[in-house]
């Protein structure tokens, strides 16, 4: 059966039923049909005197075109831990419709490992990344209609930009104002996608709403003749992006195929954004259960490396565990290895390969100070030669494996992997972070580069250095950096995935989000409105004739 069909065959609970499980009640929530809620602001502070669960982070190595199944494991990995007895909570992002209508698919997990209900969640499910679009796109029309009746602040250069939760490369660059109305002033504009927009990123990391709207009063929208910054406060629209929040920023709450609780909130890609769910549901999930599991989106050099040094940092987050989950096939595939070639025992690709997954290992345990554990999602035609060398390679770094069968087991086939993170959450970590707060901009971009990517040094273009200059000339130099990097490659060249001679990482933009709080460093050629691939998703996705949707993966 397809995903799809999984999730369908598998009767839900009602959801105020899994929330009593976690001393939710009905009054605690507003419900959006049977099988969704939200959780409101005033039950969370009522667990703010609970004592904190474990965090357990999940990660991957770099991705492929084979798929990794990093959120699979992440529900599984819950579903094992109530299994085994423990009180365990789901904390995830919300999927994009991008993704969802393009190349990479849904993001509700797989097989009998998933969250459910998977096409509500696949699709509008609360309406949360359409009201942040909304709040985005007023901010433009605000900006625009300010300069409109007489630009009393001066505009000189406008930095915002609109966004749409749609993969559109034709919205990269556009040219706006062109009505020819008497005082309409035609200016470039451009559109990111949702969830690569500040206001996302905002989202994800204010602590409540107060704080939220502190924040969005503090995006830099754009300059003035005398190129001093002016503020969405400057524009009194602070309070309008709030309301349009105010729903929103309350944590969704669904169930697993289990019917255990599942949180997702927030949704930002990590190659282009921090790639987090959102702070005010990480803490919310470790107040309710003594385990939580999350997800880093991509692999551990891009979500994990900013769920450390962004979200950690902010948020004063202690993760014990790091799973970072691969494939034989994927690990086959860095190896240099064809997708037809990945499918067979290919063990001098895998010895090429696991290099990836090492150097992963390395920077988790080393450079950001959790205990590492690689989760290997089984496939019926691995080899017992390969996955030998796989666990021999990983015991002479004292790291342990674990094969896990969630997709066709569900929280059955993580059990395994559930009994060694308890082990492990046992065991004293300190959270380490690449680079320090005062360090300036490049310090922090080089160490990032050189100890997390691995690259021999950094080259930046003009236009970057400049931007670097007055970013920090503006005082905001003491931000975390986001790096908006390919997510295929260590390097910023998504063909180099040996990574096996010196390069460099390129940088070609620095935009300073300041109600967000971090500093995005662009490189390669990194966009933050994707495009749709030549036969995307959206081609295979209907409405059958017992009106119900196919082709959501």
């Amino acid at each position: 059966m397809t995903d799809i069909e999984i999730a369908r065959s598998i009767k839900l609970e009602k959801i105020t039923d899994v929330a009593q499980k976690f001393g939710i009640t009905e009054n605690d929530i507003e419900l959006y049909g049977k099988y969704k809620a939200k959780i409101s602001s005033e039950f969370i502070n009522k667990t703010k005197g609970n004592k904190d669960g474990n965090l357990i982070l999940v990660t991957a190595i770099n991705p492929t075109p084979l798929g990794e199944g990093k959120t699979t494991v992440a529900i599984g990995l819950s579903d094992a831990l109530n299994r085994i007895g423990e009180k365990s909570v789901l904390a995830l992002r919300e999927p994009s419709l991008g993704p969802v209508f393009g190349i990479k698919g849904g993001a509700t997990g797989g097989g009998y490992a998933q969250i459910s209900p998977m096409v509500d969640i696949n699709l509008h499910f609360t309406g949360d990344i359409h009201a942040i679009t909304s709040a985005n796109n007023l901010l433009s029309a605000i900006i625009d209609n300010h300069i409109y009746y007489g630009n009393e602040l001066k505009f000189k250069k406008v930095i915002w930009k609109r966004c749409v939760d749609l993969n559109d490369r034709t919205l990269r660059d556009v040219e706006v104002g062109l009505s020819k109305e008497k005082r309409m002033v035609p200016r470039n504009d451009g559109f990111d996608i949702s969830v690569a927009s500040e206001i996302m990123a905002i989202f994800c990391l204010s602590k409540d709403i107060k704080d939220l709207e502190r924040r969005l009063g503090n995006i830099l929208v754009g300059y003035n003749e005398e190129d001093k910054p002016i503020f969405a406060k400057d524009l009194k629209a602070e309070g309008a992006l709030t309301v349009l929040l105010k729903d929103a920023i309350n944590p969704n709450i669904v169930q697993t195929l289990e019917h255990n609780l599942a949180i997702v909130h927030g949704g930002p890609f990590a190659n282009i954004a921090h790639g987090c769910n959102s702070v005010i549901a990480t803490k919310l999930a470790l107040k309710l259960g003594d385990y939580v599991v999350t997800e880093a989106g991509f692999g551990a050099d891009l979500g994990a490396e900013k769920f450390v040094n962004i979200k950690c940092r902010k948020a004063e987050l202690k993760p014990k565990v790091a799973i970072c989950v691969a494939t034989l096939k994927a690990l086959k595939y860095h190896g240099g290895a064809s997708k037809d070639e990945c499918v067979n025992e290919n063990l001098e690709a895998l010895e090429i390969g696991i290099e990836n997954l090492l150097r992963h290992v390395d920077n988790i345990k080393n450079k950001y100070g959790i205990i590492p554990i690689v989760g290997i999602n089984r496939y019926k035609n691995d080899s017992e030669k390969e996955i030998e060398f796989l666990e021999k390679r990983l015991n002479e770094i004292g790291v342990e494996l674990s094969l896990l069968d969630v997709w066709e087991k569900g929280g059955e086939g993580a059990i395994d992997l559930a009994h060694k993170v308890v082990k492990y959450t046992k065991k004293d970590s300190t959270v380490k972070f690449v680079y320090d707060d005062k360090e300036s901009i490049k310090e922090k971009i080089e160490k990032i580069a050189k100890k997390v990517y691995g690259a021999e040094g950094v080259e930046y273009t003009d236009d970057a250095l400049e931007q670097i200059e007055q970013i920090e000339k503006l005082g905001y130099g003491k931000y975390p950096v986001c790096i908006a990097k390919t997510q295929y490659s260590f390097s910023d060249n998504e063909k180099n995935l040996l990574c096996n001679e010196p390069y460099n990482i390129h940088i070609r933009e620095a935009i300073v989000k300041n109600g967000a709080e971090f500093v995005v460093i662009k490189t390669g050629k990194i966009f933050t409105m994707p495009g749709l691939p030549k036969h995307p998703a959206a081609e295979n996705i209907y409405i059958n004739e017992n009106d119900e949707v196919e082709g959501i993966f």
